[in-house]
């Protein structure tokens, strides 16, 4: 019997993760698996890790429940009251990502929401990445990485000229730009970081402008800067011949 609850309760929480929402259902599923129908709950997805042995147990306070699934793995984790990137370093104490959290939900029944910003945070971890992020401050390249053949567009309009350019002078150019964000749009951070003269800092940044017809200086034409790179970051530009 307790195996057939046990059954039971998994059952209805994969449907609250594929947002199923029937009269009641968040209740059902809090009453038979022991959780509050209202708390704030986090969900997490990260590739299959192989063994149970390596999903991160309850930990400072935070409850997971592990779902497998064929290429990856699905934790609601009841937070208490830790936030989100606790989940996220305690994932990645764990094994390496990529991963990724979504925000808190205050109900079992925005596990499906929960799931799909989670998903959307994995996103942004491009080709190759292992770090276990959160949504929270990612949203941006979110949008962007949800939308392939938009992000790809936007990558190519904005950078196009940058991107035939040779390799290494490319690298240097959207460095010095990531930098620049990096630092706030201050030019001497950026000169500090990057271990040059700010004047060369400057002339970085005015070549990428007028490669890209694009001014630093212009909200609209920096938002569409900062989302290209995104673009390019996550892998959606013309790879080298």
């Amino acid at each position: 019997m307790r195996q057939r609850g046990d059954e039971r309760g998994w059952a209805l929480l994969d449907a609250l993760l594929e947002d199923e929402t029937g009269p009641g259902l968040a209740a059902l599923t809090g009453a038979v698996l022991g959780l509050p129908e209202r708390g704030r709950y986090a969900v997490a997805v990260v590739p299959a890790r192989g063994c149970a042995g390596s999903r991160p147990g309850d930990a400072h306070g935070m409850r997971f429940l592990w779902r497998p699934r064929r290429d990856r793995e699905i934790a609601v984790v009841a937070l208490g009251d830790a936030d989100p990137a606790a989940v996220a370093a305690l994932l990645s104490d764990g094994g390496p990502g990529p991963g990724g959290v979504s925000p808190a939900v205050d109900d079992l029944s925005a596990l499906g929401t929960a799931r799909r910003l989670a998903d959307a945070a994995l996103l942004t971890c491009g080709p190759g990445g292992e770090a276990v992020v959160c949504l929270d401050g990612r949203v941006p390249t979110a949008l962007v990485a949800g939308q392939p053949a938009l992000a790809a567009h936007l990558a190519t309009d904005v950078f196009g000229p940058l991107l035939a350019r040779d390799p290494a002078d490319r690298a240097l150019l959207v460095s010095t730009l990531d930098a620049w964000l990096e630092c706030g749009g201050s030019v001497g951070r950026t000169a500090v970081r990057l271990c040059c003269h700010r004047n060369t800092v400057l002339n970085r940044l005015r070549r990428l402008e007028e490669l890209t017809s694009r001014s630093l200086s212009r909200p609209r034409e920096l938002v569409e800067l900062m989302l290209a790179l995104d673009a390019v970051r996550l892998g959606f530009s013309p790879s080298d011949d």
